[in-house]
């Protein structure tokens, strides 16, 4: 089945393993090659810019600035879409993604996760749309320019976006580019569907799951999933264990887990706000699903689930591609 992804680390695996494609890549969740096996539509390929220097996470001795580090995912990125140009192609809203499908090829979204290389500047959103990229998450594990990232702290979970954040998401929704709040705080997320709804746009938890299920920070509330659903946005199904399980310590990844998280999706937003967001490539545990070639699985699951064909096309692809019919 023809799906979306909405997040994967695998431009920064591919830093990692020296590689100056994401075509072949040994021992990762994702590549180019596999996701065409897989039957992937369209795959979001996420530039992590973390704050923190922690060069070993890149396989590097020392931590580059910041736009240096973007630039070299920025170029296995760019050299990826030059070696596979045959069957795949980069994507920067509904139209290409259409035309791409049509051609048979994947489409390539590029993003940002950690909106920090922003700096505070509207000008420097303006560069990175103009390089390609649709999609930023406004934090990572840290707060920045745009806001608060999560936080087990209740009060410092109730801080919202900066004036600049606001800002920031409203340009961002000017020009088209999907919103993301995966990795953001409470407060923030509130911030982003109030300007929404003022924008009559969507936006995206890209790698997000459901808190009533699994205590973990990075998931939404029902409330929010509500908000989300009443603003048109989708939330992607994060793979990793901690945010599937009940129970921290759990490091299975389970399909079970994974549709026991899609029907309280369904439950409280509807049908029309599930999407993908495996985060492979970014996660750590034990996998049921290993990597993009059995993401057949999940659709099978799904349907011994009782969900309908309808349905689970909506889940695998068609509410990700009418938030970018929408958004960008």
């Amino acid at each position: 089945m023809n799906y979306i992804d909405m997040h994967c680390d695998t431009l920064a695996e591919a830093l990692v393993r020296k590689s100056a494609t994401a075509e072949h890549l040994e021992g990762t969740m994702v590549d180019t090659y596999r996701l065409r096996e897989a039957g992937a539509a369209a795959q979001f390929f996420a530039m992590f810019l973390p704050q923190r220097n922690e060069p070993e996470w890149f396989g590097l001795e020392t931590m580059p600035e910041p736009e240096e580090l973007m630039e070299q995912m920025y170029e296995i990125y760019c050299n990826t879409m030059k070696a596979c140009s045959d069957s795949v192609a980069p994507a920067r809203n509904y139209a290409e993604l259409s035309e791409n499908r049509a051609a048979g090829k994947l489409s390539a979204f590029l993003t940002i996760e950690n909106g920090f290389l922003v700096r505070g500047k509207l000008e420097n959103i303006k560069k990175v749309y103009d390089m390609g990229v649709r999609l930023i998450t406004l934090t990572w594990n840290d707060d920045n320019c745009f806001g608060f990232c999560h936080s087990a702290n209740q009060e410092e979970m109730k801080r919202g976006l900066t004036d600049f954040g606001k800002e920031g998401v409203a340009y961002m929704q000017e020009i088209g580019m999907l919103v993301d709040v995966s990795h953001l705080s409470d407060g923030g997320f509130w911030d982003v569907a109030e300007l929404s709804k003022r924008a009559g746009k969507p936006f995206v938890a890209s790698h997000s799951n459901c808190r009533a299920l699994s205590p973990a920070t990075r998931n939404l509330t029902d409330k929010m999933i509500h908000t989300l659903a009443d603003c048109g946005g989708v939330a992607g199904l994060n793979f990793e264990p901690t945010f599937l399980n009940a129970d921290p310590t759990d490091k299975l990844s389970r399909v079970s887990r994974m549709c026991d998280h899609v029907i309280h999706l369904i439950d409280k937003g509807g049908i029309e706000c599930v999407g993908i967001g495996t985060d492979f490539d970014g996660i750590d545990g034990e996998f049921e699903i290993a990597d993009c070639t059995d993401m057949e699985l999940l659709f099978a699951a799904l349907h011994l689930r009782g969900l309908s064909d309808d349905a689970i096309e909506k889940i695998a692809y068609g509410n990700v591609a009418r938030v970018i019919r929408e958004a960008l």
